[in-house]
């Protein structure tokens, strides 16, 4: 890291980082594997990948995001933290043809489908299939609506906010984002009940 263009003033923060990220390790620690490399897609400030990559070192973390801004802070954050398992952030955009990754053994997505037009979440499955190797994972986090349980009132309000500040956003249905995963090899493994009336969806590829 020392050879990166960074300057530390712009790392950013996420107030939601700090109230989820323990949740989100301790599912991240049992479902990842012990070494390989782990692509974060939409990694926004970079919190989340410093905070994973510190307490997992045998992962070799490659952050990415769309956002030139967000792409700086990662970098920031990374310095800061001297961790030598976080990669420079890649320019990724999760609903792009072509992924500037071959092959990875992970893959994680914290709180970006909801504010994404639905094109992200199909090109996160395309790309997901294309990328993971055998026995990779994707990890989902956040708000679902889910057939067989009544919708949150946080939830709800929260999705009448996103779709009031842009129409193709909102809380999607965790069967569609299932059936999404299912056309592209990848199978819903694992549901997890988080804080806040969020979920972990942890899906499997195995057919590689």
């Amino acid at each position: 890291m020392l050879g990166w263009d960074v300057d530390v003033n712009e790392a950013l923060t996420a107030p939601a980082v700090a109230r989820n990220r323990d949740a989100i390790l301790a599912v991240l620690r049992e479902i990842l594997p012990d070494s390989g490399t782990v692509l974060e897609i939409a990694s926004g400030s970079g919190e989340h990948a410093v905070h994973v990559a510190a307490a997992l070192p045998g992962l070799d973390w490659l952050p990415s995001d769309p956002e030139p801004a967000a792409r700086r802070s990662i970098a920031a954050h990374a310095l800061r933290a001297g961790l030598a398992n976080i990669r420079p952030p890649l320019a990724l955009d999760a609903a792009a043809a072509a992924w500037p990754v071959a092959r990875v053994d992970g893959i994680v997505c914290i709180n970006m489908i909801h504010i994404a037009p639905w094109a992200a979440t199909e090109g996160l499955m395309v790309g997901a299939g294309r990328a993971l190797s055998a026995g990779g994972v994707l990890f989902l986090y956040g708000p679902f609506r889910e057939a067989d349980r009544p919708f949150a009132e946080s939830n709800a309000a929260f999705d009448a906010s996103l779709r009031a500040r842009d129409p193709a956003w909102g809380v999607r249905d965790l069967d569609a984002v299932a059936a999404e995963a299912a056309r592209h090899g990848l199978t819903l493994v694992r549901r997890v009940a988080m804080p806040a009336n969020n979920l972990s969806l942890i899906f499997g590829r195995a057919d590689r």
